[in-house]
């Protein structure tokens, strides 16, 4: 479970609600006409901007963005040295022998094992690379339209309640409720876009680049399994991609692999 976005989602809006108790009733927040105009437009935007099969699983990878852990790139180099060692000990056709959840890196696998030759290899996971950035970048955009749509039809709403307060001039009574869709529809057009769309869009993007970054280790790891690089190159290569404060795999511990 990422706890920084499910922290992020709860203080903020435990925030929002704490000062609206300290100034007023919550009740007076709550205005179903506005979630319909506001949420309804939102969605129906974002339908006729997207296939359906992309927005479900723009909702998807948001559910996974909130619950499922980072992947730790020390555990993909820490894979890839070993895997140089089985092929330096075994061979490469002893790569396809190996059960892997990666599927870059089962491809990878294959790849070497079958005799590809090193143009091959690097060709395709490179496409798989670059069309995994493509897939991820079309998920991302439908959170960032969503953040476009809900103020704008927050403002719609706003136009709406309004023209309908005009017309209740003659009625006091029917002025309130019409007001409150006028103001309240941005509201909920705004808190939308900067507490949810805009965050989960940016989470995706960094969940993104950390996945890029396991593919190029893969992608790298590969090359050097291919290139017959010993254990410890392969290490300094690979460990290029994290931080050295982010290293938990020393030298030592490559040896005792």
């Amino acid at each position: 479970m990422d706890f920084s976005s499910i922290l992020g989602i709860l203080s903020g809006l435990s925030l929002i609600i704490a000062a609206i108790f300290m100034k007023g009733d919550l009740t007076n927040f709550y205005n179903v006409a506005g979630l319909m105009i506001v949420l309804g437009g939102t969605v129906a935007s974002t339908l006729l901007t997207f296939p359906l099969r992309d927005v479900l699983k723009a909702f998807k990878a948001a559910f996974f963005v909130l619950f499922e852990p980072k992947t730790d790139s020390n555990n993909m180099v820490k894979t890839m040295i070993e895997l140089s060692k089985i092929s330096r000990r075994q061979g490469l056709v002893a790569l396809s022998k190996i059960s892997l959840n990666n599927a870059l890196l089962k491809k990878g696998c294959t790849l070497m094992a079958d005799g590809a030759e090193e143009d091959i290899i690097r060709n395709a996971l490179r496409t798989e690379i670059e069309s995994l950035k493509h897939r991820h970048l079309n998920i991302q955009d439908v959170f960032i339209k969503m953040a476009t749509f809900a103020p704008a039809f927050g403002m719609i709403g706003t136009l709406i309640g309004l023209v309908q307060m005009l017309n209740q001039l003659t009625n006091p009574a029917g002025i309130g409720p019409a007001m409150a869709i006028a103001l309240l529809t941005t509201f909920y057009g705004v808190l939308l876009s900067t507490l949810f769309f805009l965050p989960i869009a940016g989470k995706l993007k960094i969940r993104t680049m950390a996945e890029v970054i396991n593919l190029e280790i893969i992608f790298e790891g590969a090359i050097s399994i291919l290139q017959n690089n010993n254990s410890l190159m392969v290490f300094e290569k690979l460990s290029s991609f994290i931080p050295a404060k982010d290293r938990t795999l020393t030298e030592n511990l490559v040896y005792q692999l």
